[in-house]
């Protein structure tokens, strides 16, 4: 009798563990490592020929058939405010799920998926504002530093949404 109570709680834990986890696909942006969850992303695919479309913004860099599928392609490091980079060997496009729609981002590489628990994740720094602060759902810490969560559905506002809206109906 004494084995069986002993034996409960360690299931039990074991049970709060697996909820209070979430896998991460982490990829690298300028030097910093930032996250989307997995559950978001369709797949990822190496840099290819770009559509561009006219009169779309900057950071929207085009079109791209993907199996008989337009997708728009955005350089997450222009959407962000960062210098443009020319694609190097480990430049990708991650394909993910934003609001409904399946979109292309242009990373400078994708490091790994990561399984992390909720409680390795803080809360953004209150002095983080401005733009950014509301697709920055948290920092994870790791060993090797600070991983930047992102709310990759927040990425976009209406008006990007609509600016892709109109570059998927050019092409």
């Amino acid at each position: 009798m004494a084995t069986a109570t002993h034996e409960a709680p360690v299931k039990e834990k074991r049970r709060a563990e697996g909820i209070g986890s979430m896998q991460l696909v982490s990829f690298r942006l300028a030097q910093e490592e930032y996250g989307i969850e997995i559950t978001k992303v369709q797949e990822i695919i190496l840099m290819g020929e770009i559509t561009r479309v006219p009169q779309t913004p900057p950071y929207i860099k085009g079109l791209i058939n993907l199996r008989n599928t337009v997708i728009p392609i955005l350089d997450l490091r222009l959407r962000f405010g960062l210098p443009q980079e020319e694609a190097s060997d480990e430049t990708r496009i991650m394909v993910v799920n934003v609001a409904g729609k399946t979109i292309g981002i242009i990373v400078d590489a994708v490091s790994e998926v990561l399984r992390i628990s909720h409680d390795q994740i803080a809360p953004p720094p209150p002095t983080v504002s401005g733009l950014g602060r509301e697709y920055l759902t948290g920092l994870v810490k790791l060993d090797k530093g600070l991983l930047i969560l992102l709310d990759i559905d927040k990425i976009l506002g209406q008006e990007e949404r609509d600016a892709v809206e109109a570059a998927t109906m050019a092409g």
